[in-house]
């Protein structure tokens, strides 16, 4: 991140600091501290207005290693991995043979486990936004999308769900519908941060909904036709979305998630043998792959870039639940098969809401993947009917835009 100094001082008198998204809070080793100024005590404090308390038992991170980014204007922590490295496994009777090659030896999950994979539920895709207010414009107004919920919080996320920042931020579930049963999007704004440097990770989601391809239209936002009946729209950011012209579906409109990576096979085994998923489609000439855990889910997409993959520093993370028992399964397994582990199985309290538990892991290609427990995340997500006016009255409260604008400075470009 490029240091704002005194940029910030509208928001907060304590520091804010780059952290790892290993775990705990940040070190400031890399220089990137942010001085902030005296100017509202009521964004300060060891808890969050209605988000995370911070344990004081909760470990500090580890100074992140920073390693440079061509075509960024910073460079993005290299996140050390959680994993430990267990020795190699001798073959179970009746496991099927070891493949051998450039792709990991992985097996697939016991039969006793697919039921609870069969139980798993793909939940939303985190963004990072620049401009909320022109974010929530197109999500709203263009995709037709309504505010699920929304929260402010005074510090850094214990998982790292607002990415390797301490200070003040935002988030907003966004969708067509409840976690319950859509794949929505959250949105989470750093207070100061103005823009963030993409990469080749995220490739885009598909949804269909000809009315949102309509807004766009009346609204004279960018729409370029891509195929026959599919277009494609830009979110503030860069985020790419393609819209299909059809009426949209009754059940949720969103189809896929498409994510870049280096290896497709790698992958593959990674995200069907590991995380259990079914493959629906495997394009050889294409470089790509359709995976998910139901029929009528939101599908994960994997697609070959043809190198490496970039996460820049919007690099963002979706999210799956599955039954709370599983989560240290999968921690388990996670170590066993010598994976990363960026954040180890943590519980997030929200004051008035449930306590959930989380896992973050990292895919081969680097792609953040959250597990939450399901019952408590149900409760967790229900739809605030109040959503709408809590994120206006935020978006008003923020006075970022005219402060910089007043001192003739610009945001931090992370």
């Amino acid at each position: 991140l490029l240091s704002p100094g005194a940029a910030f001082s509208y928001h907060s008198p304590g520091p804010a600091e780059l952290r790892s998204t290993a775990g705990g809070g940040g070190s400031g080793s890399l220089g990137l501290r942010c001085v902030l100024a005296a100017a509202s005590r009521s964004f300060c404090g060891g808890r969050t207005r209605t988000g995370l308390r911070r344990s004081a038992r909760t470990p500090r991170r580890p100074a992140p290693v920073v390693t440079a980014r061509p075509g960024c204007s910073s460079a993005r922590p290299t996140l050390p991995s959680a994993a430990i490295f267990a020795p190699s496994r001798a073959a179970r009777p009746g496991a099927p043979p070891l493949r051998h090659g450039p792709a990991p030896l992985f097996f697939f999950p016991p039969s006793r486990d697919r039921s609870a994979m069969a139980a798993r539920r793909a939940l939303h895709f985190v963004f990072k936004v620049g401009d909320r207010g022109r974010s929530a414009r197109f999500y709203r107004e263009l995709l037709g999308m309504r505010v699920l919920r929304h929260e402010e919080f005074e510090e850094g996320c214990k998982a790292s769900c607002n990415g390797p920042y301490d200070g003040r931020w935002s988030k907003t579930m966004v969708g067509y519908g409840p976690e319950d049963n859509h794949f929505v999007a959250e949105l989470t704004y750093n207070y100061g941060i103005g823009e963030y440097c993409l990469g080749n990770d995220f490739l885009g989601i598909t949804l269909v909904s000809s009315q949102a391809v309509s807004n766009a239209k009346k609204m004279g936002w960018p729409l370029k036709e891509v195929t026959s009946g599919i277009f494609e729209a830009e979110a503030p950011g860069g985020y790419k979305f393609y819209l299909e012209d059809k009426e949209q579906l009754k059940q949720d409109p969103v189809l896929k998630v498409t994510l870049g990576v280096s290896n497709l096979q790698k992958s593959i085994n990674y995200w069907s043998d590991l995380l259990g998923m079914k493959i629906y489609e495997k394009d050889e000439e294409k470089q790509r792959a359709l995976l998910g855990y139901a029929d009528n889910q939101c599908k994960l997409e994997l697609k070959a870039v043809g190198g490496a993959v970039d996460h820049g520093t919007a690099f963002g993370r979706i999210a799956f639940s599955c039954a709370k028992e599983e989560l240290p399964n999968i921690e388990a397994l996670m170590k066993k098969e010598n994976q990363k582990i960026l954040t180890p199985l943590v519980s997030l309290d929200t004051p008035g809401k449930a306590t959930v538990q989380v896992i973050i892991l990292a895919d081969p290609d680097g792609h953040e993947i959250c597990f939450v427990g399901d019952e408590a995340f149900r409760d967790l997500s229900k739809v605030d009917p109040n959503g709408d006016k809590l994120l206006d009255d935020a978006m008003a409260a923020d006075s970022s835009d005219e402060w910089f604008a007043a001192h003739k400075k610009k945001k931090a470009a992370a």
